[in-house]
């Protein structure tokens, strides 16, 4: 069985919205921004929160953010649209789908899945920043 394709933005039938044809991407995860680690302990909480089932760390243009992998209770699973559309939280009212992630084309400056990801790199952070090489 071949899998219906997904038309591109600018095929989307007058009257309809990418959210008819979306899996409800931006309904299946939450992102919040942390402060860039520099030290050990900083470091060590990331890699705590990577320990955690469902969670990743992306760096995108210089900011830090953890991402949860969690589907939003008020997403339908049948149309991948929202149950409480009238009603959803302001976050959800501010975001359009003019600019939303549709294509699905992001790519993140950096992107950690596992917590020993975390662990390497901040070993070489660490490290050149005890050598003083650093960015400043």
């Amino acid at each position: 069985m071949n899998p219906v394709k997904r038309p591109d933005r600018k095929e989307i039938p007058e009257g309809k919205i990418p959210c008819e044809y979306c899996p409800g991407k931006c309904c299946r995860y939450f992102a919040l921004p942390l402060d860039t680690p520099e030290t050990e302990k900083e470091f060590s909480n990331i890699y705590w929160f990577m320990l955690h089932d469902k969670a990743t760390v992306f760096v995108d243009d210089g900011t830090w953010y953890l991402l949860v992998h969690t589907k939003c209770r008020n997403l339908d699973d049948a149309t991948n649209l929202c149950l409480d559309y009238e009603s959803r939280p302001k976050i959800c009212r501010s975001y359009s789908f003019k600019k939303c992630e549709y294509e699905d084309h992001y790519v993140y400056d950096q992107y950690f899945e596992l917590p020993e990801q975390v662990a390497e790199y901040a070993a070489v952070v660490l490290r050149d920043k005890k050598k003083g090489k650093g960015k400043k």
